[in-house]
């Protein structure tokens, strides 16, 4: 039963569906048109009338339905069949299946019994064909036969021939070779063995020839030709004869960087076809040559060997450092190995670039092949870049080796860095000066320079922070921690100035390093201000000036001497330096000048208002009564005595001190000591101080006018003669000046009067209050204020401000006259509406002188 169903599932419905022909014989059959099939009569007796649902029926039954599966499996189904207790009727089942299988086949061969009988006779013409076929190609073989018969002898003949024909050739360009090599090396033979008799061997042709009959060897594959052989022991003696030649020429030619000996040699090399080989050994030649030189120049154990016996003082231990006794001859001897060092490198740098120059113009005669092309390619770095990159490396090591391995060749390069620069830089100079040719590259780039100054870049560090540390302590020195008020001696700030001096003079050549050391300098200044200022004395000792000087005050005045000293040198030092050399030390100058002003003008403002409180006891005379011998008496006011003997004791007590004759260089960036400064300030405000309260004065008479004179004859020549030049002092002392014939000018007059251009107009009409009639009161009597406050008031008010003041008390006086019913005014009353007048328009800020 399971082979039917087998038989059942592999001859289903399935496989007969499908009868698409699929042999040879089909294919070939199916070009040959088909009939139609005939339609099977509708009461052809084979037919099923349930022919139609078949397939469904198969479809839906699910007995049936599994052998549709494509995994379906006999066995399981005959298991499953016998394993439910019902195979009887799946039997029966199955065996009307195959009946309805076998009739649905029955009506499958009726209805297509034309197009099988159809397919019957295409077999049968296929197999006509195919026996035509056969017999063709048996043909076909057979004259294929026939023609390899003919033509495969004269093939061989034809191989065999052609064969020969080869050999001969070869043999006929070996011998042409051969021949061609036997004649130029006969030739080349005859033109080296002609050096002697005739002239000097021609390296240029000699190379050509060689260079052919080199490539004719190699090209030609001559080995083993005896004759050609034999010639080879004289070929290799001539190849290195010509190289050696060709070296001496070339060698010389560096080395008196002649073009025409340099391009001649490497025309032979570019002959003999080494002409790149040849120049990177010569690159490689002065790059070891150079590396060499620096590591020799450094080289402290040969220094010392070469100043010592090795053994006594002088000689060398086992680190290299000199013993007692020879470090003055090592020093020495290092700056020479440097120096002859910084000329190898020139040379070395100059005729790289020589080479390269001649190579950048030398061309071969027959190929036009640039030389530079054929030693280099496009991305190369050039020579000189490469040498000078070798050398800068090789200078950077051997520096981090002195810097941090041998501490005495740090020494002496830190101490001489000044000179190790001026090397350094002389040696970038001289070979961009002697590199420096129109419309060729120099030897070294900018970026170059750079990288060869930062070879030495921890040697300048470590030589400024000594600079800033050998200062410093001389500063610390000059003002020690543990003993304040003490003030240095003039020989320890004279030899502070000089060291300061040398530091200068050692790198004033380099406009670069001189600004570092300026810095460094400028922080050493600001030390020495801010040490001087802590030693700056105060209080009421300081600032006396009615007895002999103190301790406080004599220490103020040395450090401002001193300090004033360190400024005017200083400043001298560097006016012939570069603008910027000044701008550098500008602040630490100015802080010096500060604290050196700062030492005194307490001093000098205690001074100041000594006198100002002795002119303000002016205001306690008597100037307006009308006895004229008053004014005639040989001892003039007692405020006046007081302020001469004010300024004779000042000037002998303190500005004798402050002015020593020795000290007249002592002077400021203006051309002014800083004493000069504030002596002449102080008599300017004398003068000024004194005008103003004269003006002030009221009443005055005639008798006081001439007793005022006198004052000022006396303060005039007392000023003069202890304090300040007078006709020095500009305005203060044309007021001056110009207020004596004032007093004693006519009021009518005064209006028009030139004294006017000399004086303050406050000052003029403060005058005119003492012409005027009482009614007319002064600002200082209308304010009620003391003449000390009023000045106050005057010294911080504008002119404009001056005359508003003016103006109300000009109002009220005006008032005044109103109300009483007079008509007629004071003749000062309109001229003090006229000169101030002008003043309504003035700045605030403006304070006449």
């Amino acid at each position: 039963m399971a082979r039917s169903i087998n038989t059942f599932h592999r001859g289903g419905i399935l496989s007969t569906a499908n009868n698409t022909p699929s042999s040879p014989l089909h294919r070939i059959s199916s070009l040959k048109p088909s009939s139609t099939p005939r339609e099977p009569a509708s009461n052809d007796p084979w037919r099923d009338s349930n022919e139609g649902p078949f397939e469904e029926e198969f479809t839906n039954d699910p007995s049936f339905a599994k052998f549709l599966s494509d995994d379906f499996n006999s066995t399981k189904f005959a298991s499953e069949a016998l394993s439910s207790g019902s195979a009887v009727s799946c039997a029966d089942k199955l065996a009307e299946g195959i009946r309805l299988l076998e009739k649905q086949l029955r009506n499958e061969v009726y209805s297509r019994h034309d197009e099988l009988i159809q397919q019957l006779w295409s077999l049968k013409d296929a197999e006509g064909v195919l026996n035509i076929v056969k017999s063709g190609v048996s043909s076909l073989q057979g004259s294929v036969q026939r023609v390899r018969s003919e033509i495969a002898e004269p093939y061989k003949q034809i191989r065999l021939k052609s064969q020969q024909l080869s050999h001969l050739h070869e043999t006929v360009e070996l011998l042409q070779t051969t021949v061609r090599v036997i004649r130029q090396v006969r030739k080349l033979r005859e033109l080296m063995d002609s050096e002697g008799a005739s002239s000097k061997l021609d390296l240029t042709k000699a190379a050509q020839m060689y260079n052919e009959i080199e490539t004719l060897r190699k090209e030609g594959d001559l080995l083993g030709i005896e004759v050609v052989d034999e010639e080879i022991p004289w070929l290799m003696e001539a190849g290195n004869r010509l190289r050696s030649e060709a070296m001496k020429v070339f060698e010389s030619g560096m080395e008196a960087l002649n073009q025409a000996e340099v391009g001649s040699a490497l025309q032979v090399y570019y002959n003999m076809g080494e002409l790149k080989s040849t120049v990177e050994a010569m690159i490689s030649k002065y790059k070891s040559q150079a590396v060499k030189r620096v590591s020799w120049a450094l080289d402290m154990k040969a220094i010392s060997a070469s100043v010592g016996s090795g053994f006594g003082p002088g000689g060398i231990q086992r680190s290299g450092t000199p013993q007692i006794g020879g470090s003055l001859k090592a020093k020495e001897g290092l700056w020479q190995r440097m120096g002859s060092c910084m000329d190898q490198l020139h040379s070395t740098v100059v005729a790289v670039w020589h080479l390269q120059r001649v190579l950048s113009k030398k061309r071969d005669p027959f190929t036009h092949a640039l030389f530079l092309e054929e030693v280099m390619q496009v991305c190369d770095p050039m020579l000189t870049d490469r040498v000078w990159d070798a050398l800068v490396k090789a200078f950077a090591s051997q520096m981090k080796s002195a810097f941090t391995a041998s501490s005495f060749v740090k020494e002496i390069l830190v101490l001489g860095y000044p000179k190790l620069l001026s090397m350094v830089e002389n040696l970038i100079e001289r070979i961009l000066r002697d590199t420096n040719v129109k419309g060729v590259l120099p030897a070294i780039k900018t970026e170059g320079k750079i990288q060869m100054l930062a070879t030495i870049e921890s040697f300048q560090i470590a030589y400024l922070a000594h600079c800033l540390s050998s200062l410093s302590d001389l500063v610390n020195n000059l003002f020690p921690m543990s003993s304040r008020g003490s003030i240095p001696s003039q020989e320890q700030i004279s030899r502070f100035i000089s060291r300061i001096q040398e530091e200068i003079e050692a790198v004033k050549l380099d406009a670069h390093l001189t600004l570092f050391v300026l810095r460094e300098i400028g922080k050493v200044l600001q030390l020495l201000a801010e040490k001087a200022e802590y030693q700056i004395s105060t209080g009421p000792e300081a600032r006396q000036v009615t007895g002999p000087a103190t301790s406080s005050q004599v220490k103020n005045i040395a450090l401002c001497l001193h300090l004033q000293e360190v400024h005017t040198r200083i400043t001298a030092l560097v006016s012939g330096l570069p603008t910027v050399a000044m701008e550098v030390l500008s602040p630490s100058l100015g802080s010096i000048y500060g604290v050196a002003f700062d030492s005194v003008t307490p001093l000098f403002q205690a001074m100041l208002d000594r006198l100002e409180s002795c002119i303000l006891q002016i205001h306690d005379q008597n100037f307006g009564g009308e006895d004229m011998n008053a004014g005639m008496d040989e001892h003039g006011s007692r405020y006046m005595e007081e302020v001469q003997k004010s300024i004779i004791h000042f000037r002998s007590e303190f500005l004798s001190k402050l002015l020593p004759p020795s000290s007249s260089h002592f002077v400021s960036v203006s051309g002014e000591s800083i004493c000069a400064r504030l002596t002449r300030k102080m008599a300017a405000r004398v003068l000024t101080f004194f005008v103003r309260h004269a003006s002030l004065v009221r009443p005055l008479s005639e008798s006081g006018k001439l007793r005022l004179t006198r004052d000022m004859a006396e303060l005039e020549l007392v000023v003069g003669q202890n304090l300040f030049q007078v006709e020095q002092l500009g305005a203060p002392y044309r007021a001056l000046r110009a207020l004596k014939p004032l007093f004693f000018q006519e009021t009518t007059k005064l209006g028009s009067s030139p004294l006017l251009q000399d004086l303050p107009r406050s000052v003029v009409l403060h005058h005119l209050y003492s012409r005027a009639p009482d009614e007319l009161e002064s600002p200082l009597q209308r304010t009620k204020l003391t003449p000390k406050q009023y000045s106050l008031w005057l010294d911080t008010q504008g002119e404009e401000q001056i005359w508003k003041g003016i103006k109300a008390t000009l109002d009220d006086y005006a008032a005044k006259i109103s109300a009483r019913g007079d008509k007629e005014f004071s003749p000062v009353y309109p001229l003090m509406l006229q000169l101030g007048s002008p003043l309504a328009g003035n700045t605030p800020g403006s304070k006449g002188y």
